[in-house]
């Protein structure tokens, strides 16, 4: 009997299933909080050299504030004072003609800097002076993030499928509380950055259950809905965050509050059910059947669970690329999750690209993916899973490539055709969290979300510098952006549809039927393209 036929005897979407999927939206909200907290706490504010130590004796001391800034710092164009600049020595004479201040000698800023703290209190680019010849440091905190949930996709991966959904689920709340928390405290930029390395390890477990738990304890008919609908909490937290932000200017308290949440995910932890699916794969059939039962109960349906077959064996990674559909498979999720991971975050990341209030713009990206999501989840039962992540990637690359030619002039167009993209991005995202759950077999199904956040995060840790290519030439890093974009949606085409495709549950499912189901010839020219 299958896992499917069980569902649908104990109700496959009832209040069980309900219940669980209300009590992990709160730790799925503190998940964008964090993956995108460096836009507000490594924030660079309007700033300029300290002159307070220049030279000149009484003189330089008795002129007004305004005169001092005359005398001690070169302007841009604009007529603001560099940033990262200042003359040698007072230039007493531009108080009478201060436009010939063109050949004067200058050096950097000798006494450090004066931040505008008008729209930031604190934050770590202005409590370690990340600016200048140090700003790269700033993305570099996010880099070191990313990186960490990089290590821990696979690490958790691999937990995961070995000691379960639910145990790793409270490892990763402690670990993400305790290292969130520690952050904040931090008294230097080394130690800091350590603290986000592990802050990042430790939410990637969420990560990886969170989806996977809700995917396999619900029936084919309502995947797309627990898929897209559980999803919603990315973009609610993704919201908050922008209010947040707002109300608190100080990076440290903002770091502690956006954390706080997984408090409560802690005391709910224990209503959260284990995935039946896997302990049926791993031979727990009397744990399995407890949660059968369990779910029955709360769903009001006869308790006739029939006897499942019990197996046991272990699997890793490896199982990944041993036999050659899995193997195909293996190659084009890497290849799609890269490719999505990079997209959005080089979207979301660039919100102060437009002039605009980075509040502002960041609550606009967030609130395009409410209506993305509503979108994507009609589409993906009219259209198919495989349509439209390809559909969407192809479209957020398109949108990339025709803001490089809107003038910058026409700034509220180029706002437009972005949000267009980032709502684009987001449905790509969405999409493939539900359709690498329904390709992979529940024997190996955390392995491969492993896996594919591997790959998703090395694009997440690529955004940032790709976006550090601006100084290299204005448009290089969307054309960069753009051309994955369409790579990966051209891989997504030559994988397999899942629309109404029961979950396979051992790789012999795979290879013998399941990939066999409108299957094309791997396409190499496809994949070159993405290259």
């Amino acid at each position: 009997m299958t896992f499917e036929n069980i569902l649908e005897e104990i109700g496959g979407f009832g209040p069980f299933q309900i219940t669980f999927m209300v009590l992990l939206f709160v730790p799925r909200m503190v998940l964008p909080c964090h993956f995108l907290l460096n836009n507000f706490i490594a924030a660079s504010p309007p700033h300029r050299c300290d002159i307070s130590t220049l030279g000149g004796g009484g003189l330089f001391r008795n002129l007004t504030r305004e005169q001092r800034l005359t005398v001690g710092l070169p302007v841009r164009e604009d007529g603001a004072p560099k940033s990262c600049e200042m003359f040698t020595e007072p230039q007493f004479q531009l108080l009478a003609n201060s436009s010939d201040a063109g050949n004067l000698s200058t050096v950097q800023c000798r006494s450090g800097w004066v931040y505008d703290n008008s729209t930031f209190t604190s934050t770590i680019a202005t409590e370690w002076d990340l600016v200048c010849d140090r700003k790269s440091l700033t993305q570099t905190t996010s880099s070191i993030f990313f990186i960490g949930v990089m290590i821990g996709a696979i690490t958790f991966g691999f937990l995961c499928d070995k000691y379960g959904r639910k145990n790793t689920l409270l490892a990763s709340y402690v670990m993400s509380i305790v290292f969130g928390f520690a952050s904040a405290f931090a008294n230097s930029y080394i130690v800091f950055a350590v603290l986000r390395f592990l802050t990042g390890f430790g939410l990637t477990g969420i990560i990886a259950n969170v989806v996977v738990i809700g995917i396999e304890w619900v029936d084919t008919r309502h995947r797309a809905c627990i898929g897209v609908v559980g999803s919603l909490s990315w973009s609610v937290g993704n919201m908050l965050l922008a209010g947040l932000a707002y109300l608190i200017n100080d990076w440290r308290t903002l770091t502690m509050v956006v954390t706080a949440p997984l408090g409560f995910a802690v005391l709910t932890w224990w209503w959260i059910p284990e995935s039946a699916r896997w302990l049926l794969a791993h031979g727990k059939v009397e744990k399995a059947q407890f949660y059968l039962e369990k779910c029955a109960k709360f769903n009001k349906r006869p308790k006739t669970l029939s006897d499942t077959e019990k197996q046991d064996k272990s699997y890793t990674y490896l199982h990944l690329i041993k036999t050659p559909k899995m193997r195909r498979l293996t190659l084009l999720t890497g290849i799609v999750w890269f490719g999505v991971a990079l997209t959005y975050y080089a979207i979301s990341l660039n919100i102060g690209g437009f002039g605009l209030n980075i509040y502002l713009t960041h609550f606009i990206y967030a609130a395009i993916e409410v209506p993305a999501k509503l979108v994507i989840y009609f589409c993906l039962d009219i259209f198919g899973r495989k349509k439209c992540q390809a559909g969407t990637l192809l479209l957020t690359g398109i949108s990339i490539v025709v803001n490089i030619f809107i003038p910058r002039d026409l700034w509220h167009v180029r706002v437009v055709v972005a949000v267009l993209g980032k709502g684009l991005s987001e449905s790509a995202f969405t999409t493939v969290f539900l359709y690498t759950t329904e390709l992979y077999p529940t024997v190996v199904r955390q392995n491969g979300m492993g896996y594919s956040n591997f790959m998703s995060r090395l694009g997440v840790t690529v955004a940032p510098l790709v976006l550090l290519l601006v100084d290299v030439w204005s448009v290089l890093p969307q054309i960069i952006i753009c051309t994955v974009a369409i790579g990966s949606g051209l891989a997504a085409l030559l994988l397999p549809e899942t629309l109404n495709v029961r979950l396979p549950e051992t790789i012999e499912d795979v290879e013998k039927t399941r990939l066999n189901e409108q299957q094309r010839p791997l396409n190499y020219v496809s994949l070159l393209i993405f290259f």
